[in-house]
């Protein structure tokens, strides 16, 4: 396997090695999600792969590249970057019928430029002393109940967009602006940190409740040191009594000038397969978007959950709003 970790790409590297089939992947994956599953592909095939890790830019680069791009394959963490991938026009389709029979629709773009790999849900973290294990909604925490309880990551960041886009999908633009302001107004402290931040902010007594992905409560309930953090917490899975609960993805996408085409795709077709999709399920504690692939034993502790079957599609087309709207109430100020 030919990896290179290089983190940001101002320090980005460029593949060196040329075999005589290879993938050439830009991820925003980080490397100890990816090397396993790449190292058995390429066992399995003998097709080399090369990995360019980045926090930020690929699609950028990819742009400025154009036709001379070495790249074949783009992973992502959100469909916010598929859906920049594809209306940058970066991306090409892909006709598979094993990918098709792997990913439901809902998951996979409806011209085939893009695919999920794995469902992560936006759940509710809740404080075990001072919330309890309830059920609760996402429109629950615009209630007067929860005024100065609500801990949460940044409205510009991906997730916290989606889930907007989300509520515009589900209550039209003018409720879901409501909404909005009324989590605002619920905030115990301005919106900061990322997933882990929430609950530790909850464990500190900073707050009662927050939003966060599913796998990072299980990374910390692995970690011996982050787990008496962790063990604070429920977590809860939110409008199990109506909708479901609002999931993201990460994903993939071909790009539109890949020069190894047939091999990415194989690997493609390698990623939403049995073994692939239980690595990551195993690995990193996410949901397997092909039916039937076992979750991780802490995943399946947590419970069976309804999820919203809302297209990813019809997600993405209401990201321009959810940031509109995220910037008329101020959210993160």
């Amino acid at each position: 396997m030919i990896a290179m970790a290089v983190g940001m790409m101002s320090v980005a590297g460029s593949f060196a090695v040329q075999a005589a089939e290879e993938v050439n992947i830009y991820s925003y994956r980080q490397s100890f999600l990816i090397d396993p599953v790449v190292e058995k592909f390429e066992k399995d095939t003998g097709i080399n792969v090369n990995v360019v890790f980045a926090k930020k830019g690929l699609a950028e680069r990819l742009k400025r590249e154009g036709k001379l791009t070495k790249a074949d394959l783009v992973l992502t963490t959100d469909i916010s970057r598929l859906m920049e991938l594809k209306d940058k026009g970066l991306v090409a389709a892909v006709d598979s019928k094993v990918i098709e029979g792997n990913v439901p629709a809902n998951l996979r773009d409806p011209e085939d430029e893009w695919f999920a790999l794995t469902t992560r849900v936006r759940n509710v973290y809740a404080s075990k002393e001072r919330f309890g294990n309830k059920a609760i909604s996402y429109e629950d925490l615009a209630k007067p109940e929860f005024k100065g309880k609500i801990c949460t990551r940044s409205g510009k960041h991906p997730y916290t967009v989606a889930l907007v886009s989300s509520m515009i999908a589900h209550h039209g633009e003018a409720k879901a602006k409501e909404w909005l302001m009324g989590v605002k107004e619920n905030l115990a402290r301005k919106p900061q940190g990322n997933d882990r931040g929430q609950i530790k902010a909850i464990a500190a007594g900073q707050c009662d409740v927050s939003l966060g992905n599913s796998y990072y409560f299980g990374k910390m309930l692995t970690d011996a040191k982050q787990k008496p953090t962790a063990d604070q917490v429920h977590i809860l899975f939110p409008n199990q009594d109506g909708r479901g609960a609002h999931v993201n993805v990460s994903g993939m996408a071909l790009t539109k000038y890949a020069p190894n085409k047939d091999a990415a795709i194989k690997l493609m077709e390698y990623l939403t397969g049995d073994l692939a999709q239980g690595i990551y399920a195993q690995v990193n504690m996410e949901y397997p978007v092909k039916p039937g692939v076992e979750k991780s034993k802490l995943v399946a502790s947590w419970g069976d959950f309804k999820a919203d079957d809302l297209a990813m599609s019809d997600i993405a087309k209401y990201r321009p709003t959810a940031l509109k709207l995220l910037d008329q109430v101020k959210f993160d100020l």
